[in-house]
Formats: C-alpha cells, structure tokens, sequence
C-alpha cells in the first residue's frame, strides 16, 4: 500500500511538473507575440512618420525640398514597383488573349524534337505568324517546359511535331496534355514511320489508335505517287476528303494531297471523331521491307490519314499520321498518280493544312448564343413562371465566329425543346436571315419545372448547349372557367335528375 501511495504521488508530481512547464512556455510564447506585436507597431510608426516614398518628414522640412525628394525617389520606387508585379503579370495574358468575344487562339507553343526541323516547316509556321499567332517554338525534351504556371496556362494552343521522342521535357507529360485539353484548348498532333509510345497514348486518349506495329506504313501499289529519281510505294496520294466546308473551307482542295506515314482507325461510333482524309481502297499498313504473310490489321478505307476531334467542351485536335504532309516539300511537290495521265504542279497540302488550321484554332465554325428571351404572346416582359396553356414566344440570337468577326448563324434545323425530364414540345426555329430565331407554342397541360433547352451539333461546328429554367403552375381556383364546355354532358346529367325527381315526389304525394 505505501508503494502504491508513493507511486501516485511520483505521478501526480509530474503531471504538475508537465502543467508548469507548458504553462511557462505558453507564458513565453504569448511575451514573444506582444514583443512581435509592439516591434510591428513601432515598424508602422516609423513608415507613418516617413513619406510615401521613405523619406523622413520634419517639422522643419520645407515643403518645396520634401516634394523635390519625393520626385527624385519615384522612379526608384516605381521600378521596384514593378519588378515585385513582374511574376504575377502573366496572369493578364489570358484576358488579352483569348476570350469568349474572340475566340481564335492567339498564343501557341511548339514542340520539335530537334530545333533544325525548324526550317522545314517554315512555311506552315508563316502561315501562322501572317494569320495573327505568336509562336513559342521549343524542343519537345526542353527540361523547362511548362504548359501552366500559378495555374493558369500560359497557351491557347500546343503543336506537337516530336513523334519520336520518347519523353518530353519538363512536368510536361501525356496528362499534362490531356489537362490542356480539357481545358478547352486545342492541339495539333503529328505522327510520323517512327513514332513513340507518347505520341500513341496521347492520340489512343483523343479516340484515335495507330497501328500497334512499329514497322508499318501506309502502302499503296495502285495510288502511290510517281517519281523520276525513285518508286515509293509509301508515298501515297490522297483525294478522299471529308465533305464539310466548315472545317476545309469554302473552296475544295485543289490538288491531291501527298502522305508518307503511318495508318490509324477510329470507333465508327464515335461521333466526337471524324476522318478529314481517308485511304484508298486499295492501301493497306504494312512493313514495306517484309514480305506479306497475313491479312493486314488495317486496309482500304478503314485507313485514317488525318483525323480530327472536337471534344465536348468544344476543344479541337488534330492528328496526323504524317509529320511530312506540313513540310515545305511537300507543299511545294508535283503530284503525278501512278497510272493517272493527269499531274498536278503543285500538290494540295499547303491548302490542305493551312484550312485545317484555321478549324482546329477556331478559326472557323465557332458558334455563340445571345439575348435568349421568352415571355406571353402579346406581352415583352419576362415572367417569373407560367400558367398551363399559356401561349409563349421563343426567341434566341445565333452568331458564328469567322476569324475576324461574328457574323449571324443561319440554318434551318435549329429546335428548342420544352423540356421536364423528356421533351413535352419540340419546336424549329425560323430565323430573320440576321441571326435572330424565334417560334411560338402553348405551353403543355402539365405543372412542373420546365426548360427551355437548345441541344444543337453539326459537323464541324461547336455545339450548343443551353438550357433556361421556368415553373409552370396550374390554373388557380378562380381561373377555371364557370361553365367547362367538356362537362354540358354532366351538366344535363344533374338537371335531368333533378327534374326527374321532381316529377317522381308530385306523382307520389298527389296520385291516389
């Protein structure tokens, strides 16, 4: 028992010990702050008693001499202003580069796997410059790349002209591309015979998949393109083009389009993936150096040559299979098909990638909603909600985006949907010819909370998606009309009783 009694004294002494000792030290930490607290305050004092601009203020300081200091230490103050805002001053650039009013990319960085490519390229890379872009051009294993700093990003766009190499530079990586994506941003992507694992994964994410063997190529022995210094069954021309002016432009390619690389497929089910230029049907991929022994994975026109993307935040990409179709070569070769009597001096590649360029940077087919609007037949204002039955106008400004300015959107299948978990009315718009869409309807004998809905998608242009919530009420009690036309039947009904009845009492209290 006294060892017992001991022991619990040892402890109680100690938990004393512990309190005391955090006690002091709480004691000693609050003394530190009031000493931090009372410095600081004296810190302010001394700015408060200073100018501005740090310059000591007396009672005996003449005001034209304080001023004279104040003059010669702004420009100091100025530029150390500036250098503390200098870090943070990206973060403007998105504003005055891209916005919903102009929504053409202005800032693109490009990648290649080796500066000298540069040359190569030149004329595709002009054709960018001379179109507004600014071009960051870097190599693809820069150990200082960076798509976003502070996070924001720093670029609208990524060109990405390193099919071979193996893993590029920086914290850039294939879900840094595909952030970049999701972001709303676009990206151009070429392959080429040697292509890496980054480029395939990157393309495999967008829903386009590259033949899994490394050796292959596209082959063609009946559309190969002919040569006077060498035949190469590779080097393919292509004419198979997907029919849509929104994103090859008005005018058609003019030439056949030349391609030396490798084949990739697409989901036919897919409908965010659109093959912009097609094989022919008698092209298969297959090692050129090996003989053919099995039937080829890919051929004919299951054959994707350049394919594009348009996600459904409305981001564009655009991959290749042919890192060759952008060079200067090509744009500037003759185009002469194997058995074909017809040449052509210069091929259609320059048109061919110029035109796509302008659709992947938005360029073209960029659509806008504005000044969405409802209210009653005969009425302007808006309502807070509506009655069953009511009739109701519709209207909504549609503007497409041309590169330079919005113009109005005119097309003839545009519908609007009355919408509570199904649509109860679908309805086609009809438009002025200046952008404005409007229709009428009677809203539906069914209460509930409602939406006016625009779900709009056409090939190659971003779709629309807008939605506007409205209640419908029943009729109030006092709404209903006194006499219901449906109900006379019962009306006559209970008159005829009544009557009836009073028939029956006469003849029963009277007749003997």
């Amino acid at each position: 028992m006294q060892r017992e009694g001991e022991t619990g004294r040892d402890r109680q002494r100690q938990i004393r010990e512990r309190q005391t000792k955090t006690e002091k030290a709480d004691r000693e930490r609050q003394t530190d702050r009031g000493r931090d607290r009372q410095r600081q305050r004296r810190e302010r004092q001394t700015e408060t008693e200073k100018g501005g601009f740090g310059v000591q203020v007396s009672s005996a300081t003449k005001p034209l001499s304080l001023l004279g200091e104040v003059v010669a230490m702004a420009p100091a103050v100025m530029a150390r202003t500036l250098a503390s805002l200098l870090p943070f001053a990206f973060l403007l650039l998105p504003a005055l580069c891209f916005s919903p009013d102009r929504p053409t990319d202005r800032r693109l960085l490009l990648l290649l796997d080796d500066v000298a490519l540069k040359s190569n390229f030149s004329t595709f890379f002009k054709s960018l410059g001379d179109r507004g872009y600014e071009l960051d051009l870097k190599l693809a294993y820069d150990p200082t790349l960076t798509l976003q700093r502070y996070g924001e990003y720093m670029y609208d766009g990524l060109i990405l002209f390193a099919p071979s190499v193996e893993k590029l530079g920086g914290n850039l990586d294939v879900l840094a591309v595909l952030d970049f994506i999701d972001s709303g941003r676009d990206l151009i992507l070429a392959a080429d015979i040697k292509t890496s694992d980054v480029t395939r994964d990157i393309a495999a994410e967008c829903g386009v998949y590259f033949d899994e063997d490394p050796d292959s190529v596209v082959i063609d022995h009946l559309n190969f393109v002919v040569s006077k210094s060498e035949v190469d069954h590779t080097l393919i021309s292509g004419d198979d083009f997907i029919k849509s002016k929104v994103i090859l432009g008005e005018s058609a390619i003019q030439a056949p389009v030349l391609f030396r690389g490798i084949a990739h497929s697409v989901n036919s089910t897919n409908s965010l993936v659109n093959k912009v230029l097609t094989a022919s049907e008698t092209a298969y991929s297959g090692n050129p150096d090996a003989e053919l022994t099995q039937f080829p994975a890919l051929f004919g026109t299951s054959i994707g040559l350049v394919s594009v993307v348009q996600a459904r935040n409305n981001a564009r990409i655009l991959i290749s299979g042919s890192l060759d179709l952008f060079s200067n070569k090509f744009f500037n070769s003759s185009v002469k098909r194997f058995g074909c009597s017809r040449s052509y001096a210069k091929s259609g590649n320059e048109q061919f990638a110029v035109e796509l360029s302008k659709w992947a940077f938005h360029e073209r087919g960029h659509l806008k909603v504005l000044n969405v609007r409802h209210h009653k037949v005969g009425e302007t204002n808006e309502p807070s909600m509506y009655r069953i039955c009511d009739d109701v106008e519709f209207f909504v400004e549609i503007y497409e985006w041309t590169g330079e300015e919005w113009k109005p959107y005119l097309a003839d299948d545009v519908q609007v949907q009355f919408y509570m978990m199904s649509p109860y009315v679908l309805k086609t718009l009809t438009h002025d010819g200046k952008g404005l869409y409007w229709t009428s309807f009677k809203v539906p004998d069914v209460y509930g909370v409602f939406q006016f809905k625009i779900e709009y998608k056409q090939l190659g242009y971003t779709s629309l998606s807008f939605s506007k919530q409205i209640p419908v009420r029943p009729f109030k009690h006092n709404e209903y009309e006194r006499f219901i036309r449906a109900a006379f039947p019962y009306y006559g009904a209970s008159f005829s009783m009544m009557f009836g009845f009073f028939i029956f009492s006469v003849i029963f209290l009277y007749h003997k």
